[in-house]
């Protein structure tokens, strides 16, 4: 029995004389799987990322805020300790996450609107939605 390829299957390969021979890792990437969905992975995990809503502070803890802020600013430079809990907007979507600060309070300023701790971080007053410490005891005496 003669196959159809007897007369060519012991040729040696024909070598090109005008292009350079490929690389394996090129010619394997030829049959590498194709994303035919870019990015689809990257939304799908962003919508399935859960944010916190805003929650709207009623007068009277607004009341409270107030007054603890001008206990800080009066007592600034007995350098009390606060934790200080306020709202991050998410630049992506709706709602945020609430995070925590603990440090000295460095300043407090009125015209932009926001609290410096003395690590550098800067909060906006707007976006605080509690502060804590020491220095709202009764008890507390500066070091």
């Amino acid at each position: 029995m003669t196959d159809s390829y007897d007369d060519i299957i012991h040729l040696p390969r024909p070598i090109s004389k005008t292009r350079p021979k490929m690389a394996p890792t090129l010619r394997a990437a030829q049959f590498s799987p194709f994303a035919a969905l870019t990015g689809y992975e990257a939304a799908i995990k962003e919508t399935a990322r859960l944010t916190d809503s805003r929650v709207e502070l009623d007068e009277g803890m607004q009341d409270i805020l107030r007054v603890r802020l001008q206990t800080i600013e009066e007592r600034i430079k007995d350098g009390p300790e606060v934790t200080i809990t306020y709202f991050k907007p998410d630049p992506k979507k709706a709602g945020g996450a609430y995070i925590k600060a603990c440090g000295r309070v460095r300043k407090v300023d009125e015209y932009k609107r926001s609290l410096r701790l003395d690590d550098g971080q800067e909060i906006p007053l707007d976006e605080v939605t509690d502060i804590e410490g020491e220095l709202f005891d009764p008890k507390w005496v500066p070091e």
